[in-house]
């Protein structure tokens, strides 16, 4: 078969037309006749096997039932009259109920003859009933042909006031089949479909949407999913590969006097082997002539920023400028004080550059950046303007990486003749399938292990009902010399109701800790940017015990005297913002408490996500927790949701089908990196039209 016949406008395909197509294509996204093949079921009808009644269950599902109707009656109900029938078989009995149709019924069904019913069950009580059933008598069904498992398509309704039912998809479906004869070019080389024991793919496309059994439909779905997998990998890969060949980077060759001094008299601690080893792969990629771009990730307080640090002193000893751009004032300010205190009395000039430097100011910044004195400059989105110009920048540090667009890191790229290095750094721990599909085209380096002397957060899940104990519990900390955080939801569908929990909350506590013996700071959106921080200011100088506060203090502030964080109605929070929540806490040497507050009823949902606050301080494990409840789409927030734009596979539930199509991806790139051998040929042609058709970022959001 010509592989361009599938790209045929799917106007052409018998029993579609005009209408059909438009509707096709605004609906589902249907243009071409390979979209129908890849529009997948969602769900399958099994018609393969026979239930009996004792083994129901209450789960909505179509089923198939042997058994006879041994009695019919008129039930009266407000409007009109239902008609009910007892269906028994030989471990139970249930009711069939029809709301319309009575007449025809009553004349046509026999009683005590084996009929097979089919239909929807439902439970009410401890009796299931099914409504309006398809009934056949059993001799009847036993003559007649069966097809096996009904695909049902994805539908909506627009193309189900049209007409377009799900029995019209199926028979499209078949009318594309019968043009192709069911022949499709194989898109996987032989090895690889041997070594995996892989259906071809004209046998997976058949059983994936007329499977003739369960065990034919999870072969059809394992080959497909896998091979979906496989060409995202080896488009990520091979992106990795060229870039590493024709995007050369700037050597790092020395480690110099800087690095040298701060590692043997400046370094705060003794770093932990997780800091070692990051350091030292980063150090390879410096010193290799390919352009460094490497995802950095560290749980909140893992000691990312002394990494960050030691890598500019690197490129600073190299001859070269840094730079560290983070999403917020608060975060910049803080970074470079941080930097600062670490630096001491070393020679290291650092600037801070942000929307609030007053213009007087940035005049000198620019000169001695421009002149090279200039050798680290912290800041936000300020430093991708055109006016800040860089002599020789040599490394751009990039922090909380879902922040900031693919296209501001590519600003920063433009900055010098060559491009420089990059270091991408996120206390969101990604869970590592997510990581390998995200940020395939990054190396990635994981800092697993907290510093030493940090005591593991306390984290207690308590009712409303015990909030006159949390706040016994919160005196006694404040009377230790400790801060406290209350921190309220903030939900943006309904802000009012939001400032009303917060304010309601606010004035409980005033009542509950009342001046002068207490001082309080409230920190919400409505307030005016300096009005904020003076509160904020107030809190990290210690001047007020309590902070009440909405999600605003989720990034980066940090007051190690803080020691107890209270998150009211946290069955509204998700999980990787409750752990960063927990993450303003336990900075100091003092151990350090996170308490949970909720009302009794909890969905099961978040019944989880307390359950593993409670369980684990491990940030990889509450991410892999956070993408089984949520799926992929809103790990990363919402501007980019729905990240993998797959037609079948799904990178949570498929995970190991995710490893192993990397492994061979890796495998065949190892061998042939330019598919050049001809047993790869079908690789390559898939390849081709893969990449003409939409890059990798048609995945990847």
């Amino acid at each position: 078969m010509n592989p361009n016949f599938l790209q045929t406008p799917i106007v052409y395909l018998k029993g579609v037309g005009p209408n059909r197509a438009d509707l096709l294509k605004s609906e589902l996204g249907i243009e071409t006749f390979n979209d129908l093949l890849q529009c997948y079921p969602n769900r399958y009808i099994d018609k393969t096997q026979y239930y009996k009644i004792n083994q129901l269950q209450d789960s909505s599902a179509d089923v198939q039932i042997v058994g006879k109707v041994i009695h019919l009656k008129t039930v009266e109900q407000k409007r009109g009259k239902r008609l009910v029938a007892k269906f028994i078989d030989e471990t139970g009995e249930m009711e069939l109920v029809w709301f319309r149709g009575h007449k025809w019924i009553r004349e046509n069904i026999k009683l005590n003859e084996p009929y097979v019913v089919f239909g929807r069950v439902n439970r009410y009580g401890a009796t299931f009933s099914m409504a309006h059933p398809e009934m056949e008598l059993l001799s009847v069904h036993e003559a007649g042909l069966k097809i096996a498992m009904q695909p049902i398509y994805p539908s909506t309704e627009k193309l189900g006031n049209a007409g377009m039912t799900n029995r019209v998809m199926a028979k499209l479906v078949q009318q594309l089949f019968n043009e192709t004869k069911g022949q499709f070019p194989e898109s996987l080389s032989g090895s690889l479909l041997n070594e995996l024991k892989l259906i071809s793919k004209s046998e997976a496309l058949f059983n994936i949407h007329f499977p003739n059994n369960q065990d034919l439909l999870a072969k059809a779905q394992f080959r497909l999913k896998f091979e979906e997998l496989f060409f995202v990998q080896l488009q990520l890969l091979s992106k990795k590969a060229i870039r590493k060949q024709k995007i050369k980077g700037l050597p790092f060759t020395e480690v110099g006097e800087k690095f040298n001094t701060f590692f043997s008299k400046h370094l705060p601690f003794e770093l932990t082997n997780a800091q070692k080893r990051v350091i030292k792969e980063i150090r390879n990629d410096l010193g290799s002539s390919a352009q460094m771009n490497r995802l950095l990730q560290g749980d909140v307080g893992s000691g990312k920023t002394i990494v960050a640090l030691m890598c500019m002193l690197l490129a600073i000893d190299n001859g070269f400028q840094a730079c560290l751009m983070a999403p917020t004032e608060i975060l910049a300010n803080q970074h470079y004080n941080g930097l600062k205190e670490l630096l001491g009395p070393m020679d290291v000039n650092i600037e801070l550059l942000t929307g609030s430097v007053k213009k007087s100011a940035r005049k000198p910044i620019h000169e001695r950046l421009e002149s090279g004195e200039l050798h680290i400059l912290v800041g936000t989105h300020a430093l991708l303007e055109d006016k800040v110009q860089y002599k020789n920048l040599g490394l751009a540090v990039i922090d909380e990486q879902h922040r900031f667009g693919v296209a501001q890191r590519s600003k920063l790229w433009h900055k010098n003749q060559v491009p420089p290095h990059i270091l991408v750094m996120t206390a969101t721990p990604i869970p590592r399938t997510l990581a390998m599909s995200l940020y395939g085209d990054l190396d990635i380096s994981v800092i697993d292990e907290l510093p030493p002397g940090r005591k593991p957060i306390t984290t207690v899940h308590r009712f409303d009902a015990n909030r006159l104990k949390v706040f016994r519990f919160i005196k006694d900390e404040i009377k230790k010399g400790r801060q406290i955080y209350i921190v309220y939801p903030l939900i943006q569908e309904s802000e009012a109701l939001d400032y009303k929990d917060l304010m309601d909350g606010y004035e409980s506590v005033v009542r509950e800790f009342p001046m002068p013996d207490y001082q309080i700071s409230i920190v919400h959106g409505k307030m005016k940017s300096e009005d904020k921080d003076y509160e904020m200011a107030r809190f990290v100088k210690g001047e007020t015990q309590i902070m009440v506060a909405t999600t605003v203090i989720e990034v980066g502030v940090n007051v190690p005297n803080a020691s107890v964080m209270i998150i009211e109605s946290a069955e509204r929070f998700g999980l990787s913002q409750l752990h960063q929540l927990r993450g303003r806490v336990g900075r100091g040497a003092e151990q350090s408490f996170c308490i949970l507050m909720t009302g009794h009823k909890l969905s099961a949902d978040a019944k989880t996500r307390l359950e593993t606050m409670v369980r684990t301080n491990d940030g990889f494990e509450i991410a892999e927790v956070d993408l089984k409840l949520r799926g992929p789409g809103d790990l990363m927030g919402t501007q980019q949701s729905g990240l993998l734009n797959l037609k079948i596979a799904d990178i949570v539930k498929d995970n190991q089908i995710l490893k192993t199509a990397r492994f061979y991806a890796i495998q065949l790139l190892k061998m042939d990196p330019k598919l050049e051998d001809p047993a790869n040929l079908p690789i390559r042609q898939t390849y081709a039209i893969l990449v003409k058709d939409k890059a990798i970022w048609g995945y990847i959001s």
